[in-house]
């Protein structure tokens, strides 16, 4: 039989690894609503630089919002930018979360994510409503957001942090991830990282301990 995998932590991103993430979807709901003379800017959205500032923390929730409206020149409500912000964010599978619980008897566990105040937010409200949690941390020992890091994946210096944070060696860390850059990231330093390709991975992993 094939033995526990070897470690100290598991470490989990949060989009499509805990959370289901539609992207594509949130990307043609965008463009049903913005000017079509901008529908080419819809496609570049999530590369923008005050996306990946907001990641990161630099700008505040206020700021984020009027940068979108800039960037789509709408005069949208802060309400109806949530909306379309949050549409991404699907629903949370209940094994997911059982899976995580039952590691903790093997590990300690925690979530890594490129993630910002207003998803989670929304993902606050996900957990509540459907499984009666108040946030992560109620299921997760470690929960670091690059948001209240200043720093975000794939740069090494985030997996370094988490590492310090942890009080550990890196090799003693499991880390999941759906981006391969993250993943490549994240092996570079030394951590066990595995790229999650389909919603059977992370079970297939763990279906030994």
């Amino acid at each position: 039989m094939k033995k526990k995998p070897e470690a100290d932590f598991v470490i989990f991103d949060l989009g499509n690894v805990i959370v289901d993430i539609f992207y594509t979807e949130t990307l043609d709901y965008i463009k049903q609503k913005v000017a079509p003379i901008h529908h080419e800017r819809v496609a570049s959205f999530y590369l923008t630089d005050f996306h990946k500032d907001y990641e990161k923390g630099l700008i505040s929730s206020d700021e984020f919002r009027q940068e979108i409206k800039n960037y789509f020149e709408e005069d949208w409500s802060d309400e109806f930018v949530d909306h379309l912000w949050n549409y991404l964010l699907g629903k949370i599978p209940v094994e997911r979360l059982e899976l995580a619980k039952n590691l903790k008897e093997h590990y300690r566990t925690g979530v890594l994510s490129n993630t910002n105040e207003i998803h989670i937010q929304a993902l606050n409200k996900i957990l509540k409503e459907d499984h009666g949690l108040e946030s992560l941390h109620d299921l997760f020992e470690h929960v670091y957001f690059s948001h209240e890091m200043n720093l975000s994946k794939p740069d090494p210096l985030i997996y370094k942090a988490l590492v310090e944070d942890l009080n550990t060696t890196p090799e003693k860390v499991i880390f999941f991830d759906d981006l391969k850059a993250n993943v490549e990231s994240a092996r570079e330093i030394g951590i066990q990282a595995h790229q999650v390709t389909g919603p059977n991975v992370i079970f297939d992993f763990f279906k030994h301990v």
